[in-house]
């Protein structure tokens, strides 16, 4: 019963993600999602007790989908500055796969300034960012003379640039040329000379990771 449950919680949270995508925060109702699902309202109403529930389980599941994928990378042994050129690259490959990482920055947008508080999934990405680039700064992997807080700003910057390339339209593959041009000049101002060609600003080692998303 319990693994039952889960399946239609998960499908319930896709099925929302679809509608905050395609038609926004404000005009996704509990209706349609409940139909997009192929269920009841009083099912879905059984998970969540509001479309702002929903919303947050949206969110929560980006959140988590963002931890495990930078786990995933330092348990493969990538050093931060790698995990975090690898984390742009799936950035950007997400936000043209998977409505949950889109809907979750959209809803956000969309909810901003509301009381109380809701969550910031913007935040949620640049404290990931952050925590890669303290690490790499505790490892002796960046440019010594660099402000205390410039790293974090730059990194910071090249992410939510990322985020507004992916609303242009770009295809998949030149979006993914442009991230990978992105991080010449970043790896330059960021690691010393002699150690840029130790990272791979290609996608090509995550290839086996980014495959279409249901």
């Amino acid at each position: 019963m319990q693994a039952r449950s889960r399946r239609t919680r998960h499908r319930l949270v896709r099925a929302g993600a679809h509608a905050f995508d395609r038609n926004g925060y404000a005009s996704a109702t509990l209706g349609q999602i409940a139909q997009e699902a192929g269920l009841t309202k009083g099912a879905l109403y059984f998970h969540f007790a509001s479309k702002e529930g929903l919303a947050d389980a949206v969110q929560e599941q980006g959140r988590i989908l963002l931890r495990d994928f930078v786990q995933g990378r330092q348990e493969a042994g990538a050093a931060p500055v790698q995990a975090l050129i690898d984390l742009t690259h799936w950035l950007a490959w997400v936000l043209h796969e998977d409505p949950v990482i889109r809907a979750s920055f959209r809803i956000t947008s969309e909810r901003s300034g509301r009381q109380p508080p809701v969550t910031d999934f913007h935040q949620v990405w640049i404290t990931e960012v952050l925590q890669l680039v303290g690490l790499a700064r505790e490892a002796g992997h960046l440019h010594e003379h660099l402000r205390p807080d410039g790293p974090e700003a730059l990194t910071s910057a090249a992410v939510c640039g990322i985020g507004v390339l992916s609303g242009t339209g770009l295809s998949r593959p030149e979006l993914r040329r442009r991230v990978a041009a992105l991080w010449d000049p970043l790896l330059t101002a960021l690691v010393p000379a002699g150690d840029t060609g130790r990272y791979d600003v290609r996608a090509s080692a995550l290839a086996a990771q980014l495959t279409p998303v249901a």
